[in-house]
Protein backbone atom coordinates (compact mmCIF):
# COMPACT_ATOMS: atom_id res chain seq x y z
CA UNK A 1 0.00 0.00 0.00
CA UNK A 2 3.06 2.64 0.67
CA UNK A 3 4.32 1.88 -2.54
CA UNK A 4 0.92 2.27 -4.17
CA UNK A 5 0.58 6.05 -2.30
CA UNK A 6 3.81 7.21 -3.03
CA UNK A 7 3.01 6.48 -6.74
CA UNK A 8 -0.07 8.05 -6.42
CA UNK A 9 1.19 11.28 -4.87
CA UNK A 10 3.72 11.16 -7.54
CA UNK A 11 1.20 11.21 -10.52
CA UNK A 12 -0.30 13.74 -8.77
CA UNK A 13 2.57 16.08 -8.33
CA UNK A 14 3.59 15.14 -12.12
CA UNK A 15 0.10 16.25 -13.57
CA UNK A 16 0.27 19.68 -11.17
CA UNK A 17 3.78 20.08 -11.15
CA UNK A 18 5.30 19.37 -14.27
CA UNK A 19 2.89 18.52 -17.03
CA UNK A 20 1.44 21.83 -17.34
CA UNK A 21 4.94 23.58 -17.98
CA UNK A 22 6.49 20.84 -19.57
CA UNK A 23 4.54 21.41 -23.73
CA UNK A 24 5.24 25.33 -23.22
CA UNK A 25 8.73 25.36 -22.55
CA UNK A 26 10.54 28.64 -22.73
CA UNK A 27 7.35 30.14 -24.26
CA UNK A 28 5.49 33.07 -22.48
CA UNK A 29 1.66 33.33 -22.55
CA UNK A 30 1.61 35.41 -25.77
CA UNK A 31 3.66 32.72 -27.50
CA UNK A 32 1.38 30.03 -26.31
CA UNK A 33 -1.91 31.55 -27.20
CA UNK A 34 -1.13 33.11 -30.37
CA UNK A 35 -2.68 31.60 -33.86
CA UNK A 36 0.85 30.46 -35.92
CA UNK A 37 0.27 30.02 -39.98
CA UNK A 38 0.64 25.99 -39.98
CA UNK A 39 -1.77 25.78 -37.17
CA UNK A 40 -4.48 24.88 -39.92
CA UNK A 41 -2.39 22.21 -41.15
CA UNK A 42 -3.61 19.49 -38.27
CA UNK A 43 -7.29 20.99 -37.43
CA UNK A 44 -7.40 18.77 -34.69
CA UNK A 45 -4.40 18.57 -31.81
CA UNK A 46 -4.44 16.34 -29.09
CA UNK A 47 -1.25 17.30 -28.46
CA UNK A 48 0.25 20.58 -29.14
CA UNK A 49 3.43 22.38 -27.74
CA UNK A 50 4.67 25.28 -28.08
CA UNK A 51 8.72 26.02 -26.70
CA UNK A 52 10.98 29.06 -27.15
CA UNK A 53 14.53 29.85 -26.74
CA UNK A 54 16.31 33.72 -26.79
CA UNK A 55 19.10 33.92 -29.56
CA UNK A 56 21.77 36.25 -29.28
CA UNK A 57 22.50 35.59 -32.69
CA UNK A 58 20.34 37.77 -35.74
CA UNK A 59 17.63 35.32 -37.82
CA UNK A 60 19.74 35.08 -40.61
CA UNK A 61 22.62 33.79 -38.54
CA UNK A 62 20.11 31.43 -36.79
CA UNK A 63 18.50 30.06 -39.94
CA UNK A 64 20.68 27.62 -41.58
CA UNK A 65 21.14 25.90 -38.26
CA UNK A 66 17.29 24.79 -38.81
CA UNK A 67 17.74 24.61 -42.74
CA UNK A 68 20.16 21.49 -42.03
CA UNK A 69 18.70 19.45 -39.85
CA UNK A 70 17.30 16.54 -40.65
CA UNK A 71 18.56 12.29 -39.86
CA UNK A 72 21.73 11.64 -42.05
CA UNK A 73 21.92 15.24 -42.80
CA UNK A 74 23.14 17.46 -39.97
CA UNK A 75 21.51 15.54 -37.51
CA UNK A 76 19.07 16.71 -34.82
CA UNK A 77 21.14 18.46 -32.31
CA UNK A 78 19.68 16.05 -29.46
CA UNK A 79 20.82 12.53 -28.62
CA UNK A 80 22.24 10.95 -32.06
CA UNK A 81 21.97 7.39 -30.97
CA UNK A 82 18.46 7.61 -31.04
CA UNK A 83 17.62 9.82 -33.88
CA UNK A 84 20.15 10.22 -35.97
CA UNK A 85 21.42 6.58 -36.33
CA UNK A 86 24.35 7.19 -34.09
CA UNK A 87 26.07 9.77 -36.37
CA UNK A 88 26.79 12.79 -33.76
CA UNK A 89 25.15 15.80 -35.27
CA UNK A 90 26.85 18.20 -38.23
CA UNK A 91 30.14 16.36 -37.50
CA UNK A 92 32.12 17.76 -40.87
CA UNK A 93 34.19 20.91 -39.41
CA UNK A 94 35.58 22.86 -42.34
CA UNK A 95 37.64 26.61 -41.51
CA UNK A 96 34.92 28.36 -42.76
CA UNK A 97 32.07 26.96 -41.31
CA UNK A 98 33.47 26.02 -37.72
CA UNK A 99 30.79 26.61 -36.27
CA UNK A 100 29.46 23.24 -38.20
CA UNK A 101 27.14 24.33 -40.79
CA UNK A 102 27.06 22.74 -43.78
CA UNK A 103 26.92 23.80 -47.09
CA UNK A 104 25.23 21.35 -48.82
CA UNK A 105 22.12 21.08 -46.48
CA UNK A 106 21.49 24.56 -46.61
CA UNK A 107 18.82 24.61 -49.70
CA UNK A 108 14.94 23.80 -48.48
CA UNK A 109 12.39 23.75 -51.20
CA UNK A 110 8.30 23.62 -50.44
CA UNK A 111 7.35 19.48 -50.51
CA UNK A 112 10.99 18.57 -49.65
CA UNK A 113 11.03 15.49 -46.63
CA UNK A 114 12.02 16.32 -43.14
CA UNK A 115 13.84 12.51 -43.06
CA UNK A 116 13.02 11.54 -39.82
CA UNK A 117 15.06 8.20 -40.10
CA UNK A 118 18.34 7.71 -41.71
CA UNK A 119 18.18 6.31 -45.10
CA UNK A 120 14.60 6.21 -45.04
CA UNK A 121 11.57 8.11 -46.29
CA UNK A 122 9.78 9.40 -43.60
CA UNK A 123 8.69 12.63 -42.13
CA UNK A 124 7.12 15.40 -42.59
CA UNK A 125 7.77 18.02 -45.53
CA UNK A 126 7.94 21.60 -46.02
CA UNK A 127 5.00 23.34 -46.43
CA UNK A 128 6.41 26.60 -47.15
CA UNK A 129 9.77 28.52 -46.66
CA UNK A 130 10.21 32.16 -45.52
CA UNK A 131 13.73 32.66 -45.16
CA UNK A 132 14.88 33.51 -42.39
CA UNK A 133 11.51 33.74 -40.86
CA UNK A 134 9.15 30.86 -40.83
CA UNK A 135 9.10 26.97 -42.08
CA UNK A 136 6.19 25.08 -41.37
CA UNK A 137 6.55 21.15 -41.23
CA UNK A 138 3.17 18.91 -41.93
CA UNK A 139 2.78 14.64 -42.81
CA UNK A 140 0.28 14.13 -45.73
CA UNK A 141 -2.94 13.61 -43.54
CA UNK A 142 -2.81 16.41 -41.42
CA UNK A 143 -2.43 14.37 -38.40
CA UNK A 144 1.18 16.35 -37.26
CA UNK A 145 2.37 20.11 -37.73
CA UNK A 146 5.63 21.47 -36.89
CA UNK A 147 5.99 25.08 -37.45
CA UNK A 148 9.18 26.94 -36.78
CA UNK A 149 9.35 30.70 -36.31
CA UNK A 150 12.33 33.50 -36.28
CA UNK A 151 11.51 36.83 -35.03
CA UNK A 152 13.67 39.75 -34.31
CA UNK A 153 14.90 40.18 -30.68
CA UNK A 154 16.68 43.05 -28.88
CA UNK A 155 20.27 43.98 -29.37
CA UNK A 156 20.14 42.29 -33.01
CA UNK A 157 19.22 38.52 -31.60
CA UNK A 158 16.47 36.34 -32.67
CA UNK A 159 13.61 34.49 -30.52
CA UNK A 160 13.04 31.50 -31.66
CA UNK A 161 9.74 29.15 -31.62
CA UNK A 162 8.94 25.76 -31.74
CA UNK A 163 5.41 24.34 -32.22
CA UNK A 164 4.17 20.94 -32.41
CA UNK A 165 0.52 19.84 -33.40
CA UNK A 166 -0.37 16.32 -33.07
CA UNK A 167 -3.46 14.07 -33.58
CA UNK A 168 -3.41 10.94 -31.66
CA UNK A 169 -4.50 7.63 -33.42
CA UNK A 170 -7.54 6.38 -31.56
CA UNK A 171 -5.57 3.63 -30.50
CA UNK A 172 -2.92 5.21 -28.56
CA UNK A 173 -5.47 7.27 -27.21
CA UNK A 174 -5.30 11.15 -26.11
CA UNK A 175 -4.53 10.64 -22.17
CA UNK A 176 -1.47 8.02 -23.15
CA UNK A 177 -0.20 10.03 -26.08
CA UNK A 178 0.23 13.47 -24.21
CA UNK A 179 1.61 11.69 -21.08
CA UNK A 180 4.22 9.93 -23.07
CA UNK A 181 4.90 12.96 -25.69
CA UNK A 182 5.14 15.28 -23.33
CA UNK A 183 7.91 13.97 -21.26
CA UNK A 184 9.57 13.38 -24.51
CA UNK A 185 8.71 16.61 -25.91
CA UNK A 186 10.17 18.80 -23.40
CA UNK A 187 13.63 16.38 -23.47
CA UNK A 188 14.15 16.47 -27.30
CA UNK A 189 12.76 19.96 -27.90
CA UNK A 190 15.09 21.90 -25.20
CA UNK A 191 18.02 20.18 -26.44
CA UNK A 192 17.51 20.60 -29.58
CA UNK A 193 16.64 24.68 -29.66
CA UNK A 194 19.72 25.00 -27.47
CA UNK A 195 21.74 23.13 -30.26
CA UNK A 196 20.31 25.27 -32.63
CA UNK A 197 21.15 28.65 -30.16
CA UNK A 198 24.46 27.32 -29.69
CA UNK A 199 25.27 26.86 -33.24
CA UNK A 200 24.18 30.43 -34.12
CA UNK A 201 26.10 32.01 -31.67
CA UNK A 202 28.96 31.04 -31.97
CA UNK A 203 28.42 32.06 -35.75
CA UNK A 204 27.83 35.37 -34.84
CA UNK A 205 30.77 35.70 -32.51
CA UNK A 206 33.09 34.26 -35.14
CA UNK A 207 31.87 36.36 -37.37
CA UNK A 208 32.32 39.38 -34.59
CA UNK A 209 35.61 38.62 -33.49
Amino acid sequence: MAVVGAAAVLVVAYRLGFQPWQPRWGATDDEVARVMTGDAEVAHADFLATCAIDVRAPPMTVWPGLVQIGSGRAGWYRYDRIDNAGTPSATRILPEYATRILPEYQQRQVDDRIPMITGGDIGPTVKETDPPRRMPWCDDVGEFGWEWLLEPAAAGGTRLLNRLRVTAHPSTGRMTYEAVAAVGDIVMQRRMLRGIKRRAEQTAASDSS
